[in-house]
C-alpha cells in the first residue's frame, strides 16, 4: 500500500472511512487499558514480595554500626544503605545520601534549597531577577512540573540519539548566566529510551558556564534498568560526577536515583550522591527539616538486594517480565505503521518507555481517540515544558504496567487511531 501521503484523494477518503468502521468497532468493546504512565506491573511488583519478611524480629534491626533502626538519629543513612545506593548510582558510599522513598521528593527539595538558600555561597534564586532551565525534549514531565512549580523559564532542547543537542547547550549556558541548569535523565532517558554517549557526558562536565552556580540534575532513575541480562546488550554510561571532577567543577552535578521501579514504587528507598562539598551544604539544610529517615526500609533494602550482583539479579527477573512487552510494541507498531509513512519511534535497549513520533499535527488526536475507545495514555505535549509540542507529534507509550494480552488489545486500538488521526489530518489539509 503507498503511504498515505502518496494517495489520491477519494482513495484516502475510502481508507478513513474504512478506518472509522474499525475504530467505531474497538470502541463498542467497552475497553479499560492503560498504557498512560510508567508503572511496574503487578508481576514485578510480586518479585519483591519476600524483602516484607526480611526483619522478623528485633535481632533483624540492627545496623552494621550498631545503630538500633527502629529508632530517631542517622540524618544521611545507614553505612550499608549508602554502599547498595552507590551501586545504583555509580559512585563511593562517602558521596552518597539516602533518603526516604522517592527521588521526585529529593529533587524538588534540592531545587528548593538552591532557590532559598543558593548553592554554596551563591546568591539564592529566588532573588534574582529570572532564572531558567535547560529540558531537553522529549523529557519527563515531572521534571517540567518541578521547575515549572518553581516559577523558573523553562528553554527546550532537542534530544539527539547520544543526549541532548550539546552545541545548543553550551551555546546557551555560555551566554546567559541566568541559565542555572539543566535536567538529564541520562541512560535509557524517559521517554527516547536514548543513553548520553560518553562525548556529551565530558563535555556537560567541562563546559564553560556564564552562571558559577550552574547545575546539572543528573536523574539516573533507569540506571540498572536493562532489557536484557546480556552485558553486550546493555548501554554504558560516563560518571558524571567523575567527569565533573576530572573537567574542574567538582560541585556542578547532583545525581538521583531510587529502587522505586526495583522493589514497590512508594515503598522504596531513594538517594543522591554529589561532591563533598555539595553533601555538607545540603547536610546542614537538612538538619533542621528531619532527623532521620526510614532506616528499617534501608535495612529491609539491604538484606533482600544485599550488593550489586544482587541487584543485577534481581533486575534481571524484571527484564524477562518486560522484554516481551517491548518486543511486542515494536513489532505491533512495524506491522501496523511501517507502510502508511511519517511515524516513527525508538527501540530501547532499557527503561520503561517507547517513544513515539506521528505525523506532525497528529499526537492530540491520536491520544484523544485512544481515550475515546478505552486506551488511557500519557497527554500528548507531555513530554514539552509546559505541555506544548510545538509539532504536535510525540506520545510516550508505557508498556510496562498492562498484562500482555492487554498490552495487544490496546496497541491495535493505538495503531487504528494513528491511521485515522493520519488520514483525517491528510484530508484537512
Amino acid at each position: 500500500m503507498p503511504a498515505y501521503a502518496e494517495l489520491a484523494h477519494e482513495a484516502l477518503e475510502s481508507t478513513r472511512d474504512a478506518l472509522t468502521r474499525e475504530y467505531e468497532s474497538f470502541k463498542a468493546k467497552g475497553l479499560a487499558l492503560n498504557m498512560a504512565r510508567g508503572k511496574p506491573s503487578r508481576a514485578q511488583l510480586d518479585l519483591s514480595m519476600p524483602m516484607l519478611t526480611c526483619i522478623v524480629d528485633v535481632d533483624d534491626c540492627t545496623a552494621e554500626d550498631g545503630t538500633d533502626c527502629r529508632n530517631y538519629g542517622v540524618l544521611d543513612g545507614i553505612p550499608e544503605a549508602k554502599r547498595l545506593m552507590a551501586v545504583m548510582l555509580d559512585d563511593d558510599a562517602e558521596h552518597v545520601v539516602v533518603f526516604g522513598n522517592s527521588s521526585l521528593n529529593i529533587m524538588y527539595d534540592t531545587m528548593a534549597r538552591c532557590w532559598m538558600f543558593g548553592t554554596l555561597g551563591h546568591m539564592p534564586w529566588c532573588k534574582l531577577d529570572e532564572v531558567k532551565w535547560l529540558c531537553p525534549c522529549p523529557g519527563y514531565d515531572r521534571h517540567f512540573g518541578v521547575t515549572e512549580a518553581f516559577g523558573i523559564k523553562m528553554i527546550p532542547v532537542a534530544m539527539n540519539e547520544d543526549g541532548p543537542d550539546m552545541d545548543e547547550v553550551e551555546r546557551l549556558v555560555a551566554e546567559d548566566a541566568s541559565i542555572k541548569g539543566i535536567w538529564c535523565v541520562p541512560k535509557y532517558s524517559n521517554p527516547s529510551g536514548a543513553t548520553y554517549s560518553d562525548e556529551v557526558v565530558r563535555r556537560l562536565a567541562g563546559m564553560p558556564c556564564a552562571a558559577d552556580d550552574f547545575r546539572i540534575f543528573w536523574d539516573n532513575a533507569y540506571g540498572i534498568h536493562h532489557l536484557s541480562d546480556d552485558a553486550t546488550q546493555q548501554d554504558q554510561l560516563l560518571d558524571i560526577r567523575r567527569a565533573c571532577d576530572g573537567a574542574g567543577n567538582p560541585d556542578r552535578c547532583f545525581k538521583f536515583a531510587s529502587t522505586s521501579k526495583v522493589t514497590f514504587p512508594g515503598a522504596g528507598i531513594s538517594a543522591m550522591a554529589a561532591s563533598s562539598a555539595n553533601i555538607a551544604d545540603m547536610k546542614a539544610h537538612m538538619s533542621p527539616q528531619i532527623i532521620g529517615h526510614d532506616k528499617l526500609n534501608q535495612l529491609r533494602h539491604v538484606k533482600f538486594l544485599h550488593d550489586g550482583k544482587g541487584l543485577a539479579e534481581h533486575m534481571a527477573k524484571h527484564a524477562a517480565i518486560l522484554r516481551p512487552k517491548f518486543e511486542l510494541v515494536d513489532r505491533k507498531l512495524s506491522e501496523g505503521l511501517s507502510d502508511i509513512g511519517g511515524c516513527t519511534w525508538s527501540k530501547p535497549r532499557g527503561g520503561y518507555f517507547v517513544s513515539f513520533n506521528a505525523p506532525a499535527g497528529c499526537a492530540k488526536r491520536i491520544v484523544e481517540l485512544a481515550k475515546d475507545a478505552g486506551v488511557t495514555m500519557t497527554g500528548a505535549g507531555a513530554t514539552w515544558p509546559y505541555k506544548q509540542d510545538p509539532a504536535d507529534s510525540n506520545i510516550r507509550i508505557a508498556p510496562s504496567l498492562p498484562p500482555v494480552e492487554e498490552l495487544d488489545a490496546a496497541l491495535d486500538v493505538f495503531v487504528c487511531c494513528v491511521k485515522l488521526a493520519y488520514a483525517e489530518k491528510l484530508l484537512q489539509d
